[in-house]
């Protein structure tokens, strides 16, 4: 198997174990730490796995973005598709709601705690929520088109435009 190849299969598995593991986090990791540990105790659990999810969201969505742009190249030397792609926008999608909703957000509900800043916790709580979901959505679609059939076109099999007279 050549390195095209691979790097086929990489850009069609990694968003949906991307997508596995968000979910595992959102509807599994989160609301057991919830009903099984004091409240406090809870909010670190849920705080690390989202940190470990933020840190693995961004390596993984800038390896599927350099993926997705070496096909996009592949395409435009095959004479199809442009140099940005849809898959492209997607992966920039998600890693903008992960810089947002996480890296941004994060110190803001810091504050909040405090009691410094002008939104309180449960509204920036809520705003990184919904950059999470808006990921998932976003990656959950990258899954998606990766789950599409691969049809191979031989260069012989094109029709060719036979020239004007």
């Amino acid at each position: 198997m050549g390195g095209a190849a691979v790097a086929s299969r990489a850009r069609r598995l990694l968003p949906a174990a991307w997508l596995g593991w968000m979910l595992c986090v959102a509807a599994v990791g989160t609301p057991s730490a919830f009903a099984l540990l004091a409240r406090a105790d809870a909010g670190r659990v849920v705080a690390r796995m989202l940190a470990a999810e933020a840190y693995s969201a961004l390596a993984i969505g800038i390896a599927l973005l350099l993926l997705e742009r070496l096909a996009a190249r592949h395409a435009v030397a095959r004479g199809q598709g442009s140099q940005f792609s849809l898959g492209m926008g997607l992966c920039l999608g998600a890693l903008f709601c992960t810089v947002s909703g996480y890296f941004a957000v994060l110190p803001l509900m810091e504050q909040a705690r405090s009691g410094l800043g002008g939104l309180g916790f449960g509204q920036l709580h809520a705003i990184s929520a919904g950059f999470f979901a808006i990921k998932v959505l976003l990656v959950a679609a990258l899954a998606w088109r990766g789950s599409a059939p691969v049809v191979v076109v031989s260069p012989a099999a094109r029709p060719t435009r036979l020239p004007s007279s």
